[in-house]
């Protein structure tokens, strides 16, 4: 059997401090690629972030973020993650009640 790569792991090239790196997000794509930049931009703190499939064969996302005042960006990271989540349980929680209280319009399809 294979051996899974981590899921995010830094690759060569970070600052020391990790103020500017770029993490490698393993079987992922646009979908969290998108929404994690969305959200990381969102932290002033963030002086620039962006993300890239390095080849449509590999199952990987790289994510460059960029902090100000020498700031980690595996914080920021963090954050963004358990932010996207928290945010992603909010619309889940909206969307169940909705239906509990059967609150959305129908729909009937004529044939």
């Amino acid at each position: 059997m294979a051996e899974v790569p981590p899921k995010i792991k830094v690759l060569h090239g970070a600052s020391p401090d990790l103020s500017a790196a770029t993490y490698q997000i393993y079987d992922e794509s646009h979908t969290i690629g998108n929404s994690l930049r969305w959200m990381l931009m969102k932290n002033p703190k963030v002086e620039f972030c962006g993300y890239s499939n390095p080849h449509p064969s590999e199952n990987v996302i790289n994510v460059r973020i960029q902090m100000y005042d020498n700031l980690s960006s595996l914080d920021a990271l963090i954050k963004a993650l358990d932010d996207l989540d928290n945010l992603c349980n909010t619309v889940e929680d909206a969307y169940l009640e909705s239906l509990r209280e059967e609150k959305f319009e129908r729909w009937d399809e004529k044939r």
